[in-house]
């Protein structure tokens, strides 16, 4: 018998379905049926667990059986005393015992932090990995590659370059940038390709419904080296992905596509389709974090007529590209710095003050609803949830910062004091919102605390999916851990005019904490 039909058989001799199999593990059902097909191995923790469950070896549950059939069932039973004896006691299964033995003792005399058979094991494999962080930047964001993060670096801004300081601390970290006005699914796909080493691949189906080019840029080398490959003792190496404001929808969406694929991608092109689209992955992500995120979107969009007439902005597209420079903290794009990436629809860097920026964007926004701006309306945000699923063996988190309060002459929320000022006139409207998005969804006082730019509401979690309060003593797999609300606004987080030791400390414990989770 092989591995697969092992745990089929153990399974079916347990009385369990595949669904509470799974839950028992702690994995997915489409994991236990990949084990019993064949098509993929638990990895090691998972046959521990079920070595215990089923109180069977590992060594059963691994070594494939090699039966001599040519012997019948009562043949086999009948051997002789002295027969008997040499198969109790064969050199092959002392020296087994022997490992075995030695193999509890060094875990029963290892120190307690090591964690035990398991955590023992990988240290004689070489160590325990380490999973790297991925930051993915906002609306209007970069990454640590790009020209402009040598004048301004979007993660850190005011408090020096936040990368540079957490790999200092010893942490793998990388910043890439995607499309800063691109939509979720596009800079999904453009930072996959470089998680990977890769060719941009928007998917054959995508890319005909919005008439944009399917292949974008080139990736000669990966961020992650060996991504989703087992080493050291079979360790699986995994990603932590984090991501600020807009780049929250883009973390989401990846882990999500990486577990469950699209089926759409699968029927356009079948063999040809990117290993982005195909499903089964969603072990490659041990945790997702997100920071300010509009899970929801945000109202913003929705009073974005209202907030034109205080700002002075002449229309939408036009604000959009201010707030997008603003929270980044820069007043424009400097010539030839600043790369749009929407080399799908033929726009790469532009120079040039925000009006250029603001012509380049307006004729993409004018193509249909593939971009951050449709995303980003609570309307888009709920059609961009209802594809996205959270991953059983995924840890979430999430941030939402509060830079309003209670007004006393004015009804709703008013900013207080220390908000950015850019985001005063924003912060102000959406803190007295009411009404309906054309999409039917109600927007009420629920919706009027916020940092500026998203409401606490939307950040907390989707709308759509299982959340739980953060409990440090019980962290949870496959739902949110919504964390207690910070004050501050919606740049803070990144260490936009915040305190530099404030905003560090945050990330190190955070990751520190991340490091620690059950594996």
């Amino acid at each position: 018998m092989t591995t697969s039909d092992k745990i089929q058989k153990l399974r079916k001799e347990s009385g369990m379905s595949q669904e509470a199999f799974a839950e028992k593990l702690g994995v997915s059902r489409q994991s236990v049926s990949k084990w019993e097909s064949g098509a993929s191995i638990p990895e090691t923790d998972k046959i521990l667990a079920m070595s215990e469950m089923f109180g069977v070896s590992t060594d059963y549950l691994l070594k494939n059986d090699n039966i001599n059939t040519s012997k019948t069932e009562e043949e086999d039973l009948t051997v002789t005393p002295k027969e008997e004896k040499k198969r109790k006691f064969t050199p092959k299964k002392i020296i087994a015992l022997v490992a075995a033995i030695c193999v509890l003792i060094t875990a029963i005399c290892v120190p307690a932090h090591f964690g035990g058979i398991k955590e023992t094991w990988w240290a004689l494999c070489g160590g325990k990995v380490q999973y790297p962080y991925i930051l993915v930047h906002g609306l209007g964001g970069w990454g640590e590659s790009t020209g402009i993060n040598n004048t301004v670096t979007y993660w850190g801004s005011t408090t020096g370059d936040l990368t540079v300081y957490l790999k200092e601390q010893g942490y793998q970290v990388h910043a890439p940038s995607v499309g800063p006005l691109s939509s979720t699914w596009d800079r999904m796909c453009e930072l996959y390709a470089q998680l990977t080493g890769a060719t941009v691949d928007y998917g054959e189906a995508h890319s005909k419904e919005h008439n944009h080019a399917r292949y974008g840029r080139e990736y000669t080398t990966p961020l992650v080296e060996n991504w989703g490959e087992k080493i050291n003792g079979g360790q699986t190496v995994k990603i932590n992905l984090v991501g600020h404001s807009f780049g929250g929808a883009t973390v989401r969406l990846l882990t999500s596509m990486l577990e469950y694929g699209s089926e759409a991608e699968m029927n356009a092109t079948g063999d040809e389709t990117s290993a982005l689209f195909t499903g089964g992955k969603g072990n490659w992500v041990n945790s997702v974090t997100a920071l300010c995120a509009p899970h929801n979107g945000s109202i913003l969009t929705c009073v974005i007529d209202s907030i034109g007439s205080v700002a002075g902005f002449t229309d939408s597209t036009q604000m959009l590209v201010s707030l997008c420079f603003g929270i980044a903290n820069i007043a424009s794009p400097a010539s030839g710095v600043y790369d749009f990436m929407l080399d799908q629809f033929g726009i790469g860097a532009v120079s040039g003050d925000a009006d250029d920026v603001a012509d380049a964007f307006a004729g993409v926004t004018s193509l249909g609803n593939d971009h951050a701006g449709y995303d980003l309306s609570p309307d888009g945000a709920a059609q961009l949830n209802s594809t996205i699923k959270t991953v059983d063996g995924v840890y979430y988190f999430s941030y939402s910062y509060l830079t309003t309060k209670d007004g006393s002459l004015l009804s709703g929320q008013v900013p207080d004091g220390g908000t950015l000022p850019l985001l005063y006139p924003t912060a102000l409207a959406m803190g007295s919102y009411k009404g309906t998005t054309p999409g039917g969804i109600a927007i009420d006082e629920t919706w009027q605390p916020n940092d500026g730019l998203v409401s606490v509401i939307s950040a907390q979690h989707p709308a759509n999916e299982e959340w739980t309060d953060f409990n440090a003593d019980k962290i949870q797999k496959g739902i949110w851990n919504v964390m207690p609300t910070r004050k501050g606004d919606h740049g803070n987080v990144i260490g936009l005019n915040a305190d530099t030791d404030e905003t560090q400390r945050f990330y190190t414990e955070h990751f520190g904490m991340v490091d620690e989770l059950k594996r």
